[in-house]
């Protein structure tokens, strides 16, 4: 199995990335991005993306980063991240794009950028960093 096709497994069966309405973007030895259509549901009470919607996407963002350079047979798990929420985010779609610091036997840390994404128009909205460990995957899943 490729890497794509590793990450793509893996993502079909988040519940919440689907339940978001998420899908994966560009996905790179190193590099990831999640792409959220803007829909009400993601929305918070003034009409932007809520942050609990844009913190979800960064870090599975960042999690999948790190994965791409992980083993076969091993799994991702998020042990930390700290994320600045930089601006309201407004437009099409929110893209979060994770990308690989530091990788590591265990420990492996990522930063990621959210942008907001109108047409052509990208804004920064949000910007962390977060460390990830890698653990055995679990076969009934």
């Amino acid at each position: 199995m490729d890497v794509r096709e590793r990450i793509q497994s893996s993502f079909d069966r988040q519940g919440l990335m689907a339940h978001l309405g998420a899908r994966l973007g560009v996905v790179e030895p190193g590099r990831v991005s999640i792409l959220l259509p803007a829909r009400a549901e993601v929305t918070q009470q003034n009409g932007y993306f809520h942050a609990g919607a844009t913190s979800a996407i960064a870090d599975s963002a960042g999690g999948y980063a790190a994965y791409t350079v992980f083993e076969p047979g091993t799994s991702v798990l998020t042990v930390e991240f700290k994320i600045n929420l930089l601006a309201p985010a407004l437009g099409d779609h929110v893209e979060a794009v994770g990308t690989v610091l530091k990788p590591g036997r265990t420990l492996t840390v990522c930063r990621f950028d959210v942008f907001a994404v109108t047409g052509a128009e990208r804004k920064l909205v949000a910007a962390g960093q977060q460390t990830l460990i890698q653990v055995e995957a679990r076969l009934d899943r």
